[in-house]
């Protein structure tokens, strides 16, 4: 397979897990970028574009404020998200 160089700008934070991820992982930099871009790129021609969001979203005041309150909703759980969990067996108990 031939190979080419690319160069992009990353945050500190991106590098820095990159560096921890190979350390741990005893793998080179290019392969977890290539492997990460790879996946991310099928994901995007797979799957409608409706599904896919970013790493980061970026929310005014307004918009904040409607997710904690929808966070801290305790509504019941619908139809499906009842079947859906008692396909996987969860009975919905502590876990410990």
């Amino acid at each position: 397979m031939a190979r080419s160089q690319i160069s992009a700008f990353v945050s500190d934070e991106t590098r820095s897990r990159l560096e921890r991820y190979v350390a741990a992982h005893g793998m080179k930099k290019a392969a977890v970028v290539e492997r990460a871009l790879l996946h991310h790129l099928q994901a995007l021609e797979e799957l409608p574009a409706d599904i896919v969001l970013p790493p980061r979203l970026l929310l005014g005041p307004e918009g904040f404020r409607r997710v904690v309150d929808r966070l801290e909703e305790s509504g019941e759980p619908t139809a499906a998200m009842k079947a859906l969990f008692a396909e996987s067996g969860d009975t919905g108990g502590d876990p410990a």
